[in-house]
């Protein structure tokens, strides 16, 4: 009897411990916040990470992505043999070729091992890339702004199979699992979106973490 009430009583302190540890108020993020992140550079940029109080932390980001299909931009030869380094060292992953008579989409996609994505589209428009298997990709360094920052660790490469190919707009909205490839392709000028990220896996920053730009 008396382990039964010592059990007890400690699973009512550790209760108190993680109420008292849960938030209590809300988390706010101004569009003026947004577009401070944004005046930064294009590409993917995590505004906030917040403790949800239930045992998982949530990201958002905001993603601008410039014109797809056009020629890529000139690189030096040096950056060019950096690159390949770069690639050689990487862990491969996904399919090691595509299976025969299969079409590789060159949609440049990307899976998540433990981070799934709600994407807001809130401005510009492009085709959204869903699905699929990863062709002859490459992991995310563990050190790499991907893996310890945006998405936690993944793997990024062309895709093969049947993906969905989904143009989106402003105000259309899409849910991402874990670990399905997505991409884009078909933007003529740009798209920018939200990107609304759960971590229960807490393979992201730690919970208060700020984008540099906006800390006062």
């Amino acid at each position: 009897m008396n382990k039964f009430f010592a059990g007890t009583a400690a699973f009512c302190l550790a209760s108190t411990a993680a109420l008292a540890a849960a938030p209590t108020t809300a988390t706010i993020i101004s569009k003026e916040d947004v577009d401070t992140v944004l005046k930064s550079k294009t590409g993917d940029h995590t505004i906030r990470v917040m403790d949800m109080g239930q045992g998982y932390n949530m990201s958002v980001a905001v993603v601008s992505r410039g014109p797809t299909g056009g020629p890529p931009p000139a690189r030096t030869p040096q950056q060019l043999a950096d690159a390949a380094a770069a690639r050689a060292k990487a862990e491969p992953c996904g399919l090691k070729a595509p299976p025969a008579g299969a079409k590789v989409i060159p949609s440049g996609s990307i899976a998540h091992d433990s981070t799934a994505e709600t994407y807001i589209v809130i401005r510009g428009a492009g085709t959204l890339v869903t699905g699929g298997q990863i062709v002859d990709g490459r992991r995310s360094a563990p050190d790499s702004d991907v893996t310890t920052t945006l998405n936690g660790p993944s793997c990024s490469g062309n895709v093969v199979g049947t993906p969905v190919l989904t143009p989106m707009k402003v105000g259309d909205i899409a849910v991402i699992p874990a670990g399905i490839p997505h991409g884009w392709t078909n933007i003529t000028t740009e798209v920018v979106y939200l990107s609304v990220r759960p971590d229960p896996k807490y393979v992201l920053p730690k919970a208060g973490y700020v984008y540099p730009a906006l800390k006062k």
